[in-house]
């Protein structure tokens, strides 16, 4: 798995020494994580290793391992179920402290805040601001459903007997005002169903839809269609781009000097601008090409 993840479409890849690893195989894991990272081949991507969360034996040398090994090749630690503020503070103090022992240039490596019980998302707010080393907020869908006795085996899908609504919206939003509150990333977590392709598209929609960076992929199948869901559409990104092209042109004096215009049925103003930029940068990082071109007026 760690050789297969050099050669696939991902964004990021986040070697886990948690809960896919088992406790008797977790210190041979920490030590197959520093050589993967060392022997590199991860061009391109953000390399991430999630550790042991601060209530088990194994955090502390987690990190120590991993950083003192192979610190120079790691992006970020990636600190699941976060309860408290705290525990990013205490995380970035030992951090700090190997990056100084060996070398390491401080505060260069970041942390990811996993939220996956209900205690982490009440102080979401503090733990995006606890340290500047956080870089994204992470919602961690099953051991959160599991925290607050939600009826389903089915991770991220609504619960039996909910059919109103969505039972996720809430805890999504909440960690996306706080993403968006303190300029941190919103990621989505896993689903489960693997060969459920759809299943990962309806799901990963309701994220997209609402603003989120990513999702979670468990598996080389799901990575299309993480970045299918999480590009714009085409034609919303053509659009976009008319938007961007009419607003700049409108505002210059060659264009009039106006604020507010019509382009076609539609009126744009500086509102329609920034709305426009969040989807043209999704766009451009997806790589891709805009089919339309703006004209000025005769």
């Amino acid at each position: 798995m760690l050789d297969k993840a050099r050669g696939l479409a991902a964004d990021q890849v986040f070697m886990d020494i948690e809960d896919a690893v088992a406790p008797i195989a977790k210190p041979e894991a920490r030590k197959n994580i520093v050589a993967a990272l060392n022997a590199g081949g991860y061009e391109g991507k953000t390399r991430t290793v999630r550790v042991n969360d601060w209530t088990t034996q194994w955090t502390y040398a987690d990190v120590v391992e991993v950083v003192e090994g192979a610190g120079a090749n790691l992006d970020c630690i990636m600190l699941p179920k976060v309860q408290t503020a705290e525990q990013v503070v205490a995380l970035d103090l030992l951090i700090t402290q190997i990056e100084k022992q060996v070398g390491l240039e401080v505060g260069r490596i970041g942390i990811e805040a996993q939220i996956e019980n209900a205690l982490g998302l009440i102080n979401v707010d503090a733990i995006a601001q606890a340290s500047p080393r956080v870089e994204t907020i992470i919602f961690g869908p099953a051991d959160f459903m599991a925290s607050i006795n939600m009826k389903s085996l089915v991770v991220g899908e609504q619960p039996p007997g909910y059919d109103v609504g969505d039972a996720y919206h809430y805890i999504l939003m909440r960690i996306l005002m706080a993403a968006r509150a303190f300029d941190k990333q919103a990621i989505d977590g896993p689903y489960l169903a693997i060969k459920d392709l759809d299943g990962y598209r309806r799901v990963a929609g309701r994220s997209a839809a609402l603003g989120f960076d990513g999702k979670w992929v468990l598996h080389p199948d799901q990575v299309a269609a993480a970045n299918e869901v999480f590009s714009p559409r085409q034609d919303d990104y053509d659009h976009a781009e008319l938007i961007l092209d009419a607003y700049d042109y409108y505002t210059s004096a060659e264009g009039g000097a106006r604020g507010a215009v019509m382009l076609g049925d539609e009126m744009i103003d500086e509102a329609s601008r920034k709305m426009a930029l969040v989807v043209s940068a999704k766009g451009r990082a997806a790589g891709m090409t805009r089919t339309t071109a703006f004209t000025p007026p005769a």
